[in-house]
């Protein structure tokens, strides 16, 4: 069966400084993916690399099958991929329904709409009206989340959602997972928390200096090995 979105021996630069070393990994129709490491690991660079904001090697990235490595960050949208970046990154000047709708300029058609959005945030509706940026940072993350969904993607790339938001927020917005994956989503997340990752993950990457050190389902991978891959020790591939 063709991969929804692989990797094959992806490397990524900035300038002359080499940030991933032939990474491998492969997301499948509906799977939840989560990729783990220390800070400086390659995670987000990776994901960058994922979205198009890095352009790779042509045949380092496909997506069902083709060679999507060399692709601006819109080409790589309109195939159905689409990143909510660490940060959030909205637009100041527009309301909560206005960023949401930036996400839909491109016009796929698919679950997702501003009532879909709407009835899986519920908060964002009463704010629809209110500046991006006057929300609280869970309810920013929620708009950053709904606008990449506008989009209609078959993989979401999400990026660090939970850092710096408490417990119960970050609870409320993993709750949306698994609407977002019966709407036929892959999910892909870049997550600190490994507890977290762990269980919301079919399959977990973990990351440490540019490169996979283990791979596998959560169920199947001990502790010791995650410490010993996240932190540096002689590790094993589970996969």
């Amino acid at each position: 069966m063709t991969a929804l979105l692989e990797t094959k021996g992806l490397k990524a630069f900035y300038g002359d400084f080499q940030a991933l070393f032939g990474v491998d990994i492969t997301v499948a129709e509906g799977e939840t993916i989560a990729i783990i490491g220390a800070n400086g690991a390659g995670k987000t660079t990776l994901m960058r690399a994922l979205s198009g904001v890095l352009t790779n090697a042509p045949d380092s990235v496909f997506c069902r099958g083709e060679a999507v490595g060399a692709l601006a960050a819109p080409d790589i949208l309109a195939r159905g991929i689409a990143m909510v970046s660490e940060g959030r990154r909205l637009f100041p000047s527009l309301t909560v329904e206005e960023n949401l709708m930036i996400g839909a300029y491109g016009k796929r058609r698919g679950a997702w709409t501003l009532a879909t959005v709407y009835d899986l945030f519920p908060i964002l509706k009463e704010r629809r009206a209110n500046p991006a940026t006057a929300l609280s940072g869970g309810q920013q993350q929620m708009v950053a989340i709904g606008r990449a969904l506008m989009a209609n993607p078959d993989v979401l790339l999400c990026d660090e959602i939970s850092l710096g938001l408490a417990p119960v927020v970050v609870r409320d917005i993993y709750a949306a997972f698994p609407r977002i994956r019966e709407s036929g989503a892959a999910i892909v997340i870049v997550e600190q928390d490994i507890g977290q990752a762990l269980k919301v993950a079919n399959r977990v990457y973990c990351m440490m200096e540019g490169r996979i050190t283990l791979s596998g389902r959560p169920e199947a991978l001990s502790r010791a090995a995650i410490h010993a891959a996240y932190f540096g020790a002689q590790s094993h591939d589970h996969s």
